[in-house]
C-alpha cells in the first residue's frame, strides 16, 4: 500500500485499475500529496508486482475471476472504518474497476465524496443512488459500450455530476498510449476543485 502522509485533516484513497499500484498509482498519489491531502493507494490485487499494460487481458480475469467487485468492495469498507475517523474528510478517488469500486461505496456514508476516472462497470450498478457528491469523468470514447447514453443517464442522478473529455479510457494516465496530456489536466483540476469546495 501507498501511504503519503501529510498530517492533513484529509484523506484521499486512490483505487487503482486491474493492473494494480503501478506506475500511474504512484505519480497520482505524489501528485495528491503536493496539494497537501494524506493519500493512501491499497494493493487489491495482494501481490507485489503489477501487471503489465500488455498483460490486459490477464489483469482483466485476474479482477474479474479472484478478486470482483463485492470482495473488493469490503475490503474498502473496513479500510474507511479504520481510518473515517481520524480524519475530517475522506474521499475515493478511482480509476476503472476502482471507479466502480467507489461508485458502490458511494451509497453508504463512509465516504465525504468519490471520484470516478472511466468507471465502465458503473453501468452495470445503475440503480445505486449515491449519498455523497459523486463526480464521474468520462472519456468520449469507450470500446465496450455506449458512452454518452451512460453518461445522459448518470447526469440526471441526485448527488451526480459527470464530466467528458477528449480521448480513450486510460486518457489520464501518463504512462499509457492512451494518455491525453490536455484532457488529463483539465480532469485533474476539476477534481482537485471538486476536492476543495
Amino acid at each position: 500500500m501507498i501511504s503519503i502522509q501529510k498530517c492533513s485533516d484529509t484523506a484521499i484513497i486512490v483505487l487503482h485499475e486491474i493492473y494494480g499500484v503501478n506506475q500511474h498509482m504512484q505519480y497520482i498519489c505524489k501528485l495528491l500529496s503536493e496539494y497537501d491531502f494524506d493519500v493512501f493507494c491499497p494493493n487489491l490485487l495482494e501481490q507485489e508486482m503489477a501487471f503489465d499494460y500488455s498483460e490486459e487481458e490477464k489483469a482483466y480475469r485476474n479482477f474479474m475471476e479472484d478478486l470482483g467487485f463485492e470482495d473488493t468492495l469490503v475490503k474498502i469498507k473496513n479500510l474507511l472504518l479504520g481510518i473515517r475517523e481520524k480524519y475530517k474528510n475522506v474521499y475515493l478517488i478511482g480509476f476503472s474497476v476502482g471507479a466502480t469500486v467507489a461508485w458502490l461505496c458511494s451509497e453508504e456514508k463512509l465516504v465525504d465524496g468519490i471520484i470516478g476516472y472511466y468507471g465502465s462497470r458503473i453501468r452495470n450498478y445503475m440503480e445505486l443512488s449515491p449519498q455523497c457528491p459523486t463526480l464521474l469523468i468520462f472519456p468520449d470514447e469507450e470500446k465496450s459500450f455506449k458512452v454518452n447514453e451512460l453518461v445522459a443517464v448518470l447526469d440526471g442522478k441526485q448527488n451526480v455530476e459527470v464530466h467528458q473529455f477528449s480521448g480513450q479510457h486510460g486518457f489520464s494516465d501518463p504512462f499509457s498510449s492512451k494518455y491525453n496530456e490536455q484532457s488529463a489536466k483539465k480532469a485533474f483540476m476539476e477534481m482537485l476543485n471538486y476536492i476543495k469546495k
